[in-house]
């Protein structure tokens, strides 16, 4: 009989409240430098971007395949 094996990697918790320590380490937004914030701010907008057109073309290719 083998034992489940325990994940090893950690992923933060982002809905945690700071004041339990998990993500005592994250740093804030305003704490990160201008350079870092604005690369964030361009990946998670061409993130938003890519999921909105994935689900454009899901119906189209939908509507495509009824033809």
């Amino acid at each position: 009989m083998s034992l489940p094996r325990q994940s090893m990697t950690y992923q933060f918790d982002l809905f945690s409240a700071p004041q339990r320590g998990k993500t005592a380490g994250t740093p804030q937004w305003p704490e990160l430098p201008e350079e870092t914030r604005q690369t964030l701010t361009v990946l998670i907008v061409r993130l938003f971007v890519d999921h909105a057109n994935c689900g454009r073309v899901s119906q189209q290719k939908e509507t495509g395949h009824d033809a």
